[in-house]
């Protein structure tokens, strides 16, 4: 059988730390920042893990 391909969309878009977490950037922080508070952009600019009901999922899209 032939080997899984990785995703390559995926791959850009979450990063695998050296414990195993699955971490991704948040949405929303892209542009018309004007509207919105410097409170939200702030928290938006954070880097968060993946929901557990995503993990198996993207794993999966990664290729591992």
């Amino acid at each position: 059988m032939a080997k899984m391909k990785t995703s390559r969309s995926a791959a850009k878009r979450f990063i695998v730390t050296g414990t195993g977490r699955i971490r991704r950037r948040k949405a929303f922080r892209s542009h018309l920042l004007e509207k919105k508070s410097s409170r939200r952009t702030r928290r938006l600019g954070r880097i968060e893990d993946v929901a557990p009901a995503d993990r198996r999922r993207v794993t999966r899209m990664l290729g591992r």
